[in-house]
């Protein structure tokens, strides 16, 4: 059961409204999160940062994989651990540099004046930092 103003009993939900739900912008700093990225990538600590336990797990393990494969004279298996996790650090940087990575609680972790999507795709108008304005339109004073 939805949420319902108490006054006039009209829905909560912007959805019911018809109105599109607009994207939540991640409260996650995004110059961090593309220097943990860009800097300590093949670790996951951005993934820990944003609160992504289970890929940051991942780039752990990835990390130790390819450490024990070229301590231990595991060449090959080293080898396949660190493309593996290479490749996982570049994707999760340009998605975060592009605007297209998303925190722990699914919320985009946005650049500076990045132009959120409401939920059914069409652009909300303004930047990610008019964030008090829940349903209406950022910067245009309508709502």
């Amino acid at each position: 059961m939805h949420r319902r103003d108490p006054i006039t009993q009209a829905p909560l939900n912007p959805g019911e409204l018809g109105l599109p739900e607009r994207e939540v912008p991640s409260s996650k700093n995004y110059t961090k999160a593309v220097i943990l990225s860009g800097v300590f990538g093949f670790m996951g600590l951005q993934h820990f940062y944003l609160r992504r336990w289970g890929e940051g797990l991942l780039d752990l393990g990835l990390t130790a994989g390819w450490l024990w494969g070229f301590l231990t004279g595991h060449l090959i298996w080293g080898a396949v651990f660190l493309v593996v996790d290479s490749a996982h650090a570049l994707f999760v940087t340009i998605a975060l540099l592009t605007g297209n990575f998303r925190d722990g609680s699914g919320r985009l972790v946005c650049y500076p004046g990045q132009k959120l999507k409401n939920k059914m795709g069409d652009m909300n108008h303004g930047s990610h930092d008019a964030r008090n304005s829940q349903y209406g339109h950022a910067g245009t004073g309508r709502q």
